[in-house]
């Protein structure tokens, strides 16, 4: 599954960049997100509750970032296992340009599941899975353009 949006935020790309590399912010954006910890270098741990279709699992996974060019752009990278649901991985590029109102933050989303989250089929797991970027995003700007007035 992939997707790829754009999204205007009120905000310099420095503060838009700075948000993204802050677990505090992060913990706050990810739907069903309970805990975030670690940092830009190492990677941050995260623990995420969420219900895909009739699926309801516990993730414990890892969250990476890569590829960094500040203020400019980062692949974000994730893995979470949920035990007998199954697993999920996904990857997000990130990238950010000035723009009349701020910052024009472009994101391209590659996502896949295994286990008992894979049988509920392409059009539940894509439905799913566009939901979830698109609150983890709408959630950042919320937070970014919150921080900023």
């Amino acid at each position: 599954m992939q997707m790829t949006d754009t999204r205007e935020i009120a905000a310099s790309p420095e503060v838009v960049w700075a948000a993204i590399l802050d677990p505090e912010v992060l913990k706050q954006c990810i739907p069903g997100c309970e805990a975030m910890e670690g940092n830009p270098a190492d990677g941050f741990d995260a623990t995420v509750v969420q219900k895909v279709g009739p699926v309801k699992a516990k993730f414990s996974g890892k969250v990476t970032l890569r590829d960094m060019d500040p203020p400019r752009s980062v692949t974000l990278g994730g893995e979470g296992k949920g035990g007998a649901a199954g697993f999920a991985k996904g990857e997000a590029t990130v990238s950010l340009a000035p723009s009349e109102t701020g910052t024009a933050l472009t994101y391209d989303v590659e996502a896949k599941v295994g286990g008992k989250l894979a049988q509920l089929g392409s059009r539940v797991i894509d439905g799913f899975a566009k939901k979830m970027a698109d609150q983890f995003f709408t959630n950042f700007q919320g937070v970014v353009e919150g921080a900023t007035e």
